[in-house]
């Protein structure tokens, strides 16, 4: 009897598992984050829904009516009237108050280019009051068309068949240039506002006696005269000091007509007076 001797002294072919702590898993307390979210979720809906209720009440108090327009306030209006401000309100009697859009009815008078500023306001139980201040015409502007030119230098109408011509004219503008140089353009149209302001402030010339405003680039603006179409050059600033000085001779230098070439005022201390 043979005995295997290659097994003697070696280890035994065991698998030996490899040393584990064991952690004790503890339970998870459901409640701690469940009820944190039924509370939050049952605020939103609480909001939701209360929100939906506060809408649909809107909703119904809106078309109940409670508050029927009675009648439309327009105030401030000169030129224009209480029937065309009206009209282009859009707002009939018995429309509801509160669903009246006041800025759209705003809008909707603005479209007249005679209205400024407007306001639209609602007093329960039942007015409309629309308050504008209106444009007021200072010159009439040539621009290929003619325009009447507001205090602030815009033009903001073209003149139609009836409109009054009683004005003076600026000249040497023209809407191909304001499309070429809008901001140069109508800095020339502001410039001539204040121009027309120093006319208005002296008492010897006068805007009356004015009946062309030229603007040049190049010399800014010349005066013609009412009387004689004298040409009277002014060029762009310190119009008060200067018309200033023209009022003391000027009742003299009229009576020179028709020997007055042109009266040159570009000057900060004198007169230039050419006699043809």
């Amino acid at each position: 009897m043979m005995t295997d001797l290659r097994h003697i002294g070696s280890k035994p072919n065991r698998k030996v598992a490899p040393n584990r702590t064991k952690v004790r898993k503890e339970p998870i307390d459901l409640r701690k984050y469940l009820l944190p979210a039924i509370r939050y979720g049952s605020s939103a809906g609480l909001i939701i829904l209360v929100g939906g209720l506060l809408a649909a009440a809107v909703k119904g108090l809106m078309q109940a009516t409670p508050f029927p327009v009675q009648k439309v306030e327009v105030r401030g209006v000169q030129r224009l009237n209480r029937e065309e401000i009206v009209a282009l309100t859009g707002v009939e009697p018995g429309q509801n108050l509160l669903s009246l859009k006041l800025k759209t009815v705003g809008q909707q008078v603005a479209r007249n280019p005679w209205v400024a500023t407007v306001r639209v306001q609602r007093f329960f139980p039942g007015t409309v009051a629309v308050s504008i201040t209106e444009r007021k015409p200072v010159a009439v502007v040539n621009l290929g068309l003619l325009y009447y030119l507001d205090t602030t230098g815009e033009p903001f109408k073209p003149l139609s068949f009836g409109d009054a011509l009683d004005l003076p004219v600026v000249t040497g503008l023209s809407e191909e240039g304001l499309a070429a140089d809008p901001a140069g353009t109508r800095g020339a149209l502001k410039t001539a506002c204040e121009l027309l302001a120093a006319l208005q402030q002296h008492g010897s010339f006068i805007l009356a006696d004015v009946s062309e405003i030229h603007y040049d680039r190049a010399h800014g603006f010349t005066l013609f005269t009412t009387s004689g179409a004298v040409p009277i050059r002014i060029g762009t600033d310190d119009f008060s000091g200067k018309l200033a000085r023209f009022a003391r001779i000027y009742q003299t230098l009229m009576t020179q007509q028709p020997g007055l070439h042109y009266i040159d005022l570009d000057y900060n201390d004198r007169i230039v007076v050419k006699k043809s």
